[in-house]
C-alpha cells in the first residue's frame, strides 16, 4: 500500500494522471507495470483502476443499478457478473444501502461506492486520487481501513495520493513529492530519519525549510542506493508471489460493442425517465413549441385556409392589385410561421445535444478505463439524440399542419423537419463531446442557434457576395426552404417567389441531401470527440 504526498500544486494527481495516459505531457519519463514497459494506455486496461478525489456515479441510479450497468459494461461473463457484484458490495460495506439512489448517500458512502465502481473489473492495481479528502475523521479511518483490507488481504496494489499525514502509518511505502519532482521513497521511518523529524506532521516545514535544488541533489545521491521494495509487515501475507500472480493474470473479458450500446441505451432510457426535471423540460418544449406556433397563427389561419382566388382576365387593374397584395401577405405569413418552426427545431436540439456528453464526461471517461468503448458510447449518444430529435420533428411538422391546415406533401415536411431537428441536435452534441465542460458546450450551441435567423437570408437580406458564404452552414435555410418548396404547386409559393426575387428557394431533395450532411459531419464529429480523452477533474 503505497502513499503519494506533497503540498498543493506540486503535481500529485498530474503524474498519475500522466501514467495512466488520461492527460498529455511533455516531460520524459516512462511507465512501467511488472517490469513491462507500458507503452500506450489501452495497455492497462483491466490492470489498473483509477478511483477520482469524488465519485463519479448517477445521481438518479440505486447503489445497485451503478454497479450492475458498470458490470455491464467491463464483464461480458453473467455468472462472473452476478458473483462479483455481491462481492463488490461486501468488500465496500454497502449490501444493505444497495437500493439507495447515488444522490442520497452520505459522503462516506459515495466515496466507498467510487472505489466499488473500480473494483468491478477486478483489478490487480487501483490508483486512488484524495479518495478521503473532505471526510470526517471516522469516515477516513473506514476508508483507509478498507483500502488496508484490498491491499493486505486481497493482494491488490494500491496507490494513493492523500493530503492527512497523520495517516501515513497505514502505509507500506511513502512517496514526497515537491515542486513537481520526486524528493524521497521508503518507509515511515526511512522518512523520519531523511527529513529529520519526530513525526509525519512535521514534514512540510522540512521541506520549506530548504530549496528545492537541494531536495533534488540529495535524493539524486542516496536514490541510487536505496530502490528496494517495501518491506512485508507482519499482518501481511507474502504477496510477492500474488502480487505478479494478480497483475499477469488476464483480465475480464469485455462485453462486445454491441452488448455496452444496448447497455447505454438502457442505462439513458431510464436516467431520462428518472430525470423529472430534464423531463418536463424536454415535455414542455417539444408539445410547447407547436403550440406557439399555433397561437401565432391564430390570425392569420383564414388566410391560410382560404388563399384568395386569381381574379379572372377582365377584371380591374386594381382587383389585380389587391390580389396580389393579399397572396404576398399570405404567403409571407406562412413562410413566417415555417421559419418559426425551423428556429424553435434548432432550440429543441441545442438543449438536446449541449450537455449530454460534456456534463458526463469524467464518468464516460472512467468508464473508458474500465473497457467502455467509444464507438459504443458515441453510438448510444447518436441513437438516442437522434430518436428524441426526429420525434419532436414530426410532432411540430403534424400538429401545425394540421391546425394551421398548411398545403403540400405532409410526408416530405414531416422529412424536412425532422432532419433540422435530428442535425442541429448532432452538431450541438459533436460540440458536447469537444467542449472542456457542458456550459461551454451550451454557451456554443446558443450561439449557433443565434445566428440561424439572421445568416439564414430568409428574414433579412445579406449582401450577395456573402449569401453562400454561411448559406451552406446553416440549418435553418435548408429547412425553411425544403419545407417551403414543397408547396411550389400552390398559389402563395408563387406569390412569394414573385415579390422575393432574391430569395433562393432550394427545392426539398437539394434541401433534405444538406441536412444529412449537416448531421453526418455531427455524427463523425461525435465519434472523434468522444475517441480524444479529456479529463477535467
Amino acid at each position: 500500500m503505497n502513499a503519494i504526498v506533497g503540498p498543493s500544486g506540486c503535481g500529485k494527481t498530474m503524474l498519475v494522471k500522466a501514467m495512466l495516459g488520461l492527460v498529455p505531457v511533455d516531460a520524459e519519463g516512462e511507465v512501467w507495470l511488472d517490469d513491462v514497459r507500458i507503452s500506450r494506455p489501452e495497455e492497462l486496461l483491466g490492470r489498473v483502476a483509477f478511483a477520482p478525489q469524488f465519485s463519479i456515479a448517477q445521481p438518479k441510479l440505486t447503489v445497485d443499478e451503478c454497479l450492475r450497468y458498470g458490470l455491464e459494461l467491463t464483464v461480458a461473463d453473467d455468472w462472473v457478473r452476478a458473483e462479483r457484484l455481491e462481492y463488490v458490495l461486501g468488500v465496500i460495506g454497502l449490501s444493505d444501502h444497495r437500493h439507495k439512489r447515488v444522490e442520497s448517500l452520505s459522503g462516506g458512502q459515495l466515496r466507498r461506492l467510487g472505489l466499488g465502481l473500480e473494483l468491478l473489473s477486478d483489478p490487480p492495481t487501483l490508483i486512488c486520487d484524495e479518495v478521503t479528502s473532505g471526510l470526517d475523521p471516522h469516515s477516513e479511518t473506514t476508508i483507509l481501513e478498507l483500502l488496508r483490507d484490498l491491499s493486505h488481504q486481497r493482494g491488490k496494489t494500491l496507490l494513493c495520493i492523500i493530503h492527512n499525514l497523520a495517516k501515513l502509518d497505514r502505509f507500506d511505502w511513502i512517496t514526497v513529492l515537491n515542486a513537481g519532482e520526486v524528493v524521497f521513497q521508503g518507509k515511515l521511518e526511512q522518512l523520519y530519519e531523511y527529513f529529520g523529524i519526530p513525526d509525519a506532521l512535521r514534514l512540510y516545514d522540512a521541506l520549506n525549510s530548504q530549496t528545492q535544488e537541494y531536495w533534488r541533489t540529495r535524493w539524486a545521491q542516496v536514490s541510487a542506493a536505496d530502490k528496494k521494495p517495501p518491506e512485508r509487515s507482519a499482518e501481511q501475507p507474502d504477496r510477492t508471489t500474488v502480487a505478479r500472480t494478480e497483475i499477469n493474470r488476464p483480465p475480464s473479458a469485455i462485453p462486445a460493442a454491441a452488448a455496452q450500446f444496448g447497455t447505454l441505451m438502457r442505462r439513458r432510457i431510464k436516467l431520462f425517465m428518472r430525470d423529472y426535471g430534464y423531463l418536463s423540460l424536454v415535455m414542455a418544449i417539444t408539445f410547447g413549441f407547436p403550440l406557439m406556433v399555433v397561437i401565432f397563427a391564430l390570425d392569420g389561419l383564414p388566410q391560410i385556409s382560404s388563399p384568395p382566388l386569381e381574379p379572372g382576365g377582365m377584371t380591374s387593374i386594381t382587383a389585380r392589385v389587391a390580389y396580389t397584395r393579399e397572396a404576398a401577405h399570405t404567403a409571407s405569413l406562412v413562410t413566417s410561421l415555417i421559419m418559426f418552426q425551423v428556429i424553435l427545431l434548432t432550440l429543441m436540439g441545442a438543449n438536446n445535444g449541449a450537455r449530454e456528453i460534456a456534463g458526463e464526461r469524467l464518468l464516460y471517461e472512467k468508464e473508458r478505463l474500465a473497457g467502455l468503448r467509444p464507438g459504443a458510447y458515441a453510438a448510444a449518444k447518436l441513437v438516442f439524440t437522434g430518436v428524441l430529435a426526429a420525434f419532436q420533428g414530426v410532432w411540430m411538422t403534424i400538429f401545425v399542419k394540421v391546425i394551421c391546415v398548411f398545403p403540400g406533401p405532409g410526408d416530405v415536411q414531416i422529412v424536412i423537419l425532422a432532419l433540422v431537428c435530428v442535425a442541429m441536435t448532432w452538431v450541438c452534441l459533436a460540440f458536447s463531446a469537444w467542449m472542456a465542460s457542458a456550459e461551454k458546450a451550451s454557451s456554443l450551441s446558443i450561439y449557433l442557434v443565434g445566428f440561424q435567423l439572421p445568416l439564414s437570408g430568409v428574414v433579412l437580406a445579406l449582401p450577395s457576395y456573402l449569401v453562400w458564404v454561411f448559406r451552406p452552414f446553416i440549418n435553418a435555410y435548408w429547412g425553411w426552404a425544403g419545407y417551403f418548396s414543397s408547396m411550389a404547386q400552390e398559389r402563395l409559393y408563387d406569390a412569394y417567389t414573385f415579390t422575393n426575387p432574391q430569395v433562393l428557394v432550394a427545392a426539398p431533395y437539394i434541401a433534405a441531401a444538406v441536412l444529412m450532411i449537416h448531421a453526418l459531419v455531427g455524427a463523425a464529429a461525435v465519434f472523434l470527440g468522444c475517441e480524444r480523452r479529456r479529463w477535467n477533474a
